[in-house]
């Protein structure tokens, strides 16, 4: 029973918090590379994006120590015109209090027309950095042999594979992918716990539906699951112009989320994004509000490489 108290804490992490094994983004909308890895290039042009998310603003541990969940992204996707494909790359830092979650990824793309849509499949290949902070917690019997010897931070860095489908409409969108198809595990020298990362499937979709000349609306959603339990998030976001948009989403049993934007420059090239959530579910374990903060800019495209960026109230293509 002394091996108890260090595998409980692996295990809470691993199982029990498998919804924020991966990071979650209220603007998944707007994040599909990081989603599915078939997203690589699609959009016809070099899209760079920049994102912090702070989750539960303000909240701290019974202990002092930790703090609430923070996570930043910088990702780059382009299209690659004479192989019909893609490329994209991000780094993503996700920290969970006394744990912290570091990917470097990278996907390519292979985009196929079919009729008025585009047909692409992707993978995603990088390193998981798994790393420990012992000295944040708190341990059931301090006297365990397993962690007495314990302190300061500990990394381990296993391999990560992802795979998807994406298909792009002028009208809607639509994708599914896996990830962590390779069940990375990380044991921290506890032979009796691997705290495996769990292979997830994440389906997402949109539509874009044009209100009238000026306005377009944009239902989507996002659907995640280990094939045994499941979430999802639903959201609407009107476009005004292609120059503004704001909206509204739901995430399942968590939160009612606000979203906002703007673009900036006169080409409309830079973009910022922000979303607040308002938390429903936990409040007593919880602070009530998250927040998050991206900012996007898209290369110009050459007219001698690809085809030329038609603006449209609703989106580029």
């Amino acid at each position: 029973m002394k091996k108890l108290s260090f595998i409980i804490v692996l295990l809470i992490i691993g199982k029990s918090l498998l919804a924020q094994q991966d990071p979650q983004f209220s603007q998944f909308m707007f994040n599909n590379f990081f989603l599915n890895p078939a997203f690589a290039g699609v959009e016809g042009q070099t899209k760079l994006t920049a994102l912090h998310r702070s989750q539960w603003l303000g909240y701290q541990s019974s202990f002092g120590d930790g703090g609430a969940p923070t996570t930043q992204l910088l990702s780059m996707t382009t299209p690659i015109y004479k192989l019909n494909s893609g490329f994209g790359a991000y780094i993503i830092n996700d920290n969970l209090g006394p744990q912290n979650n570091l990917e470097i990824q990278a996907a390519y793309a292979y985009h196929y027309p079919l009729k008025d849509m585009k047909l692409s499949f992707g993978l995603r290949a990088g390193i998981f950095s798994q790393s420990l902070n012992y000295d944040q917690y708190r341990a059931i019997n301090p006297d365990d042999p397993l962690i007495v010897n314990k302190n300061g931070r500990e990394s381990q860095i296993r391999p990560d594979l992802a795979a998807g489908v994406f298909l792009k409409h002028e009208k809607f969108y639509g994708g599914i992918s896996f990830n962590h198809i390779t069940k990375a595990e990380f044991d921290f020298g506890v032979a009796d716990s691997r705290n495996a990362l769990q292979s997830h499937m994440v389906i997402t979709g949109g539509y874009y539906y044009d209100l009238n000349f000026d306005i377009t609306l944009m239902p989507s959603a996002i659907i995640k699951s280990d094939l045994n339990t499941y979430s999802f998030d639903l959201g609407v976001v009107a476009f005004y112009k292609d120059t503004m948009w704001g909206g509204l989403s739901f995430r399942q049993s968590d939160a009612a989320i606000i979203l906002l934007g703007y673009s900036l420059l006169k080409d409309k090239s830079l973009k910022f994004g922000y979303g607040f959530d308002y938390i429903i579910k936990g409040q007593n374990a919880k602070q009530p509000t998250s927040h998050e903060f991206m900012l996007t800019y898209e290369l110009p495209v050459s007219p001698e490489v690809g085809k030329k960026v038609i603006r449209t109230p609703r989106f580029r293509h």
